[in-house]
């Protein structure tokens, strides 16, 4: 069974989060997650659960209309085909262990692609 490194994995980028896959499998994804502050995932809502477990920082969660504060040693449990996001605080940089089951697809991911390329973090709002 492959260990994930969370802090050698540790990477940020000024223009977007950092996603690193961590672990795949045909059931399963674990991807270790890096937001400067402000960063986000936009909202999307794929047909897999997602386990948000936060290792540093703050910031929210959301899970369909609710908005969760979030801070080390939250763990969240959002279920498929529920709208998820997350986002960090702007005053800190987030760190949080994904695990999605499973995997979303590539197709599943439009609404984050899109929320990306025009900097909101609700797309379809």
């Amino acid at each position: 069974m492959p260990a994930v490194d969370f802090d050698a994995e540790r990477t940020f980028d000024a223009d977007r989060f950092v996603a690193r896959e961590a672990v795949r499998t045909d059931r399963t994804k674990v991807v270790c997650g890096y937001f400067e502050p402000g960063q986000f995932i936009p909202v999307h809502a794929p047909e897999s659960d997602v386990v948000v477990s936060v290792r540093s920082g703050t910031g929210l969660v959301r899970e369909g209309d609710d908005e969760h504060r979030v801070e080390p040693g939250d763990v969240f449990v959002v279920e498929a085909g529920t709208p998820r996001g997350i986002k960090a605080d702007d005053d800190g940089r987030l760190e949080a262990l994904l695990v999605t089951a499973p995997p979303p697809t590539d197709e599943e991911h439009g609404p984050v692609r899109e929320g990306l390329r025009r900097g909101e973090f609700d797309p379809g709002a």
